[in-house]
């Protein structure tokens, strides 16, 4: 009876068996999660980061990557904040950082605009308070807590293991910010 109790408390059952980790803070998730997620999706990279601008920080040639991805028909979406919005200057009064939030998604839009392909960009102050980051099968969610930045906040890592799972949550979730988001216009 003792060997069954400690498998199942080992080994991931039901819901949980998604969860590849959590971590205190987006800044603790291994150094590679993102690179590694994108460069390994095919058909699926959306980004649902208020900002997302870290990512040409930490992600070495992610532009020419997702000039890759695109060239090679997946789906890439960007869901940034509205930098114009009452919601984002409130969250910049907040966070009180002179690297303002309209001053990332700025940065992460210029830097979209120097990928060879057209990717759809649009806006939303619905997910201030959660980042979704969906790359085929895999999710990168961060959770803002309090005044932090970004890179403060507790994030999971999850793999896709079942219907109606939290990875799919996640996936209704961007779809519907997705949905109700307006098109940011041409840079």
């Amino acid at each position: 009876m003792l060997w069954p109790e400690m498998i199942r408390r080992a080994v991931k059952v039901g819901s949980d068996r998604e969860l590849i980790g959590i971590y205190p803070r987006r800044a603790d998730l291994p150094r590679p999660a993102f690179r590694d997620a994108i460069g390994q999706a095919s058909s699926r990279l959306w980004f649902g980061g208020y900002t997302s601008y870290f990512l040409w920080l930490e992600v070495p040639g992610i532009s020419a990557t997702l000039e890759a991805k695109a060239s090679a028909g997946a789906d890439l979406r960007f869901l940034l904040g509205d930098p114009d919005s009452p919601v984002t200057a409130e969250r910049e009064r907040i966070e009180a950082t002179p690297l303002t939030l309209s001053t990332r998604i700025a940065m992460t839009r210029a830097e979209l605009s120097k990928v060879g392909a057209t990717i759809p960009v649009r806006f939303s102050t619905r997910h201030l308070a959660m980042s979704v980051w969906l790359f085929d099968e895999e999710a990168i969610v961060a959770t803002h807590i309090g005044a932090g930045l970004g890179q403060d906040s507790v994030t999971l890592h999850l793999r896709r293991r079942q219907d109606g799972g939290a990875f799919d949550r996640y996936v209704e979730h961007f779809e519907s910010l997705w949905t109700d988001g307006k098109p940011a216009p041409q840079h």
